[in-house]
């Protein structure tokens, strides 16, 4: 339940700015040459092939960035991001929270970005369980090892669609080699926080 509970929260508070934006009057930032700190928001629909048995998720996944400050052409950036899933299908219910570092290379509207998320990972095996061997699986969790790609196209200098791929680790019993690699592709929206509004940046 707490891992619900943390979830659903992450999704509201990710997904609130896509749908009430809040007016530039609100950043009362100095006027300076560059913008160090950015905090974006995103929300989106996740497809995740499980790698289990053909399994299937169609999946909410919302999220944060914070970037602190950019290294030439590079912007690094910590995220935080949660995947519950809308649509199980038949054989398994995947969902995670993640969080770890992430590398920006802006390229006009273009912000192209690699990211390695580390968090936790909860299975909940459909139709009565997962049996293998003598064993029936009901449930299990493990560390998420994430390593991912993804482009981010500005529309203005709030809004943003984001195409985003990871390409997951995750341990699980349930399988002869004790481990699973869901792939997940996600289409969302990204909201871009402002603390500087008078200063004028690349979209």
């Amino acid at each position: 339940m707490k891992f619900k509970k943390s979830l659903t929260r992450l999704i509201l508070v990710a997904a609130l700015p896509l749908t009430f934006p809040a007016p530039n009057a609100l950043a009362q930032s100095t006027p300076t040459a560059t913008q160090q700190l950015q905090l974006s928001t995103f929300a989106g629909a996740t497809g995740t092939f499980t790698n289990l048995a053909g399994g299937k998720n169609l999946d909410i996944t919302a999220g944060a960035d914070i970037t602190i400050l950019a290294f030439r052409r590079f912007r690094p950036a910590a995220e935080i991001r949660g995947s519950y899933p809308i649509d199980e299908g038949t054989i398994s219910s995947q969902k995670n929270f993640l969080l770890g570092p992430k590398v920006e290379y802006p390229l006009g509207r273009l912000h192209p970005y690699a990211n390695f998320l580390i968090g936790r990972g909860a299975i909940d095996y459909l139709r009565g369980g997962y049996i293998f061997g003598n064993f029936r699986y009901l449930n299990s969790n493990t560390l998420v090892l994430s390593p991912g790609v993804g482009l981010d196209y500005n529309l203005t200098h709030h809004l943003a669609v984001k195409v985003d791929f990871q390409y997951q680790h995750w341990n699980t019993p349930a399988v002869p080699s004790g481990s699973i690699s869901p792939k997940a592709t996600t289409l969302g929206a990204v909201y871009i926080f402002d603390f500087n509004p008078h200063h004028r940046h690349n979209q």
